[in-house]
């Protein structure tokens, strides 16, 4: 379970707006961002703390690791984070990359509260975090319900090597089963958050949890993230989200950016080696 701050949230600050809008044949839009990451120290560092975090705080890797005999890179690479090489490794670690990003994007852009329990729990470093994705909320008071309070449920994919699928598609596909799911996912949530001993934040989690008698605004959001090399906006077009059961409430997004795979293997050496 992982509850952190973002050490400096100026790695968000290289995703821009590109203004490009890719029109469905419904008429709805996608949003297309670029990711202008650049080779600066700094920024790369806290961005992999940031990034080690979300698996395990830094006051806890000397603890866990003990019993190995393992360093804390050694811990990390072996234990905690997916494989570098070895399937289906590399498409995790893509994936979990992908959602802490669009969790930043949700926090930092949109300015959600995003609770971050998603990742330190895994048993599995090879296997996907079940559930939805990335939730966010916005609670405007909080001693008092409003109208205008919003859950975000956001699905995210990503596409970084290869070209031939559209990822945005498969998204808006898994975006699909979140309201069915909605109710285990902010159990687990709250869950975590208690067992942290953090019982104010999960305490919120219950404005949340009874739409009917406590009504509140849903958004749902399916993220697509490529390398600018395989992004394909005719692709994109095609994407339908006429079965999706909150498609007049659903957000569509694409980030792009220079040689995303090798960004990810970087941030995640850095990470292990950072510790």
């Amino acid at each position: 379970m992982i509850i952190m701050k973002l050490a400096s949230k100026d790695h968000i600050e290289w995703i821009e707006d590109t203004g490009e809008r890719v029109t469905l044949a419904d008429g709805k839009t996608i949003e297309v961002w670029v990711l202008k990451h650049a080779n600066d120290e700094e920024i790369l560092s806290y961005w992999a703390k940031h990034l080690r975090n979300h698996y395990c705080l830094d006051d806890e890797i000397d603890f866990y690791r003990k019993g190995y005999n393992f360093s804390r890179a050694e811990y990390l690479n072996k234990i905690k984070f997916p494989d570098h090489s070895v399937a289906p490794g590399p498409s995790i670690r893509a994936g979990d990359f992908s959602e802490i990003l669009v969790a930043d994007y949700l926090q930092y852009v949109l300015n959600y509260w995003v609770p971050r329990t998603r990742y330190g729990d895994k048993t599995v470093r090879n296997e996907s975090t079940k559930g939805s994705d990335i939730i966010g909320f916005k609670i405007f008071k909080e001693e008092q319900d409003s109208l205008e309070d919003t859950l975000a449920i956001f699905e995210a994919k990503a596409k970084f090597t290869g070209r031939g699928e559209n990822r945005l598609q498969d998204a808006v596909n898994d975006s699909s089963k979140d309201h069915a799911r909605k109710a285990e996912s902010l159990n687990a949530i709250k869950q975590r958050l208690f067992q942290k001993g953090l019982l104010s934040d999960a305490e919120r989690i219950e404005r949340f949890q009874n739409l009917e008698d406590r009504p509140y605004k849903e958004i749902y959001g399916a993220v697509a993230l490529f390398s600018s090399a395989n992004y394909d906006s005719e692709m994109a077009s095609e994407t339908d989200v006429s079965k999706h059961p909150n498609s007049n409430n659903l957000k569509l997004l694409i980030i792009h950016g220079h040689e995303m795979m090798e960004l990810v293997h970087m941030i995640y050496r850095r990470a292990a080696d950072e510790a």
